[in-house]
């Protein structure tokens, strides 16, 4: 059975640089997710064109924006970078630009290129939930992404607020604390009984 072997991580984009190869539709997509996500992020954009939302979106959350087309030049410095153009030979450069120098590199819609994914995301307050589908299943991503937005209590940030002052107060070691929190969270995730019909 195939399995889903990606690790996933939270990463702090306002402390990482992140450049964008592209304008066009895909590029503002994965702009708006990202900033939605992050909206300090540090972002950077190299791109001939900018559809017109992209500009006012980007102007919006200080993401620097270059004319031009993309040069190896644009990775100095750079954490992550997303390429995003409809010219597949440019985003390939950039892939292969980017594993020289170790940089995390996404190529959209083109999983062999990739060295993560951006999943559907769901977020309130500090809680955040992020969903794979293995780069198989964007849809369904979406469809789940959804799915959890309902079912998260909006209050959930309240929970998350109380427990950790509730944690701070908690003698003990490690152990001890962990042991006195699973206790008393245990009723959060309420499990049905085998037996119910």
């Amino acid at each position: 059975m195939e399995r889903n072997e990606l690790y996933p991580v939270f990463l702090k984009v306002n402390n990482l640089k992140v450049l964008i190869v592209g304008g066009g539709n895909v590029a503002e997509e994965k702009l708006t997710f990202l900033l939605k996500s992050s909206p300090n992020a540090r972002v950077e954009m190299i791109s001939p064109i900018y559809r017109e939302a992209t500009v006012k979106l980007a102007k919006n959350h200080g993401v620097k924006m270059f004319k031009g087309k993309y040069r190896r030049s644009f990775l100095k410095g750079k954490h992550i970078v997303v390429a995003t153009t409809d010219v597949p030979k440019v985003n390939e450069k950039v892939y292969a630009d980017c594993r020289k120098r170790a940089i995390l590199v996404n190529v959209a819609d083109n999983p062999p290129y990739c060295d993560f994914y951006m999943g559907g995301i769901v977020t309130k307050g500090n809680v955040k939930v992020a969903i794979s589908t293995n780069g198989k299943s964007p849809t369904t991503a979406k469809r789940l992404r959804q799915f959890f937005e309902d079912v998260i209590p909006e209050n959930i940030d309240d929970l998350v607020k109380n427990l950790n002052e509730y944690r701070k107060t908690i003698k003990g070691d490690f152990e001890e604390k962990v042991e006195t929190l699973n206790e008393f969270t245990k009723g959060l995730v309420n499990k049905k009984d085998s037996n119910e019909n």
